[in-house]
């Protein structure tokens, strides 16, 4: 009984950890802002940059916010498989949400309880194992970044709407696949600048004892 709770705590961490990591990316206005000025995106679409980013700020707001039901943005219509794959993505979104507020204050009082009873040392080897996998996933996209893209989508996706035409879809033309690329990174990012902190955290509990 014992394994079975440590076992739901330490799963309850990771899925906190990672649903942040892609909680905080997904909110990086910062990094869409960067995309849509080094990119010049505002001559591509004929649109200012502050325009642009407003008609993402309406998709995020459809594709996080649970009482908007229709996807709106002001400069970019939408095509019916378009917005199927949008809707798509609010389900992940709000899934992602959904698994964030269930499982970070659990995970918070996992971790507290580690510190007040000398037991950080304990997060050494789990972050060290869990260390590789953003190490595994961005040599992948190194290699090939074309083809983690697609697997990224056949694996969520059981439908091929993600593949917008810009004809029918514009706002395929302000959603790089580069800015997609840097969204994997500083997730990927996040995830392990956490898992450094937990190894040199244990260490030092480790160290103390």
């Amino acid at each position: 009984m014992i394994r079975v709770k440590q076992g739901v705590q330490w799963t309850l961490l990771f899925l906190a950890i990672v649903s942040l990591a892609i909680f905080i990316t997904i909110n990086s206005m910062w990094l869409y802002w960067l995309n849509v000025v080094l990119g010049d995106l505002s001559r591509v679409v004929g649109i200012s940059t502050g325009r642009i980013m407003d008609n993402y700020g309406q998709l995020l707001s459809y594709l996080q916010l649970p009482w908007i039901h229709h996807l709106s943005m002001m400069d970019f219509p939408t095509s019916p498989s378009g917005r199927q794959h949008f809707s798509d993505v609010k389900n992940l979104f709000l899934l992602n949400n959904a698994v964030l507020i269930v499982t970070i204050v659990p995970a918070w009082r996992f971790l507290r309880r580690l510190w007040r009873t000398n037991q950080v040392w304990r997060l050494i080897r789990p972050f060290q194992v869990a260390a590789v996998v953003p190490i595994l996933a961005g040599m992948m996209m190194a290699i090939n970044f074309n083809q983690f893209f697609i697997a990224f989508h056949k694996t969520l996706f059981r439908n091929s709407d993600w593949l917008f035409n810009p004809q029918f879809d514009p706002i395929i033309l302000v959603l790089p696949e580069s800015f997609f690329s840097q969204c994997f990174i500083f997730a990927f990012l996040l995830f392990e600048l956490v898992m450094i902190w937990g190894i040199w955290s244990g260490k030092e509990s480790f160290n103390r004892l």
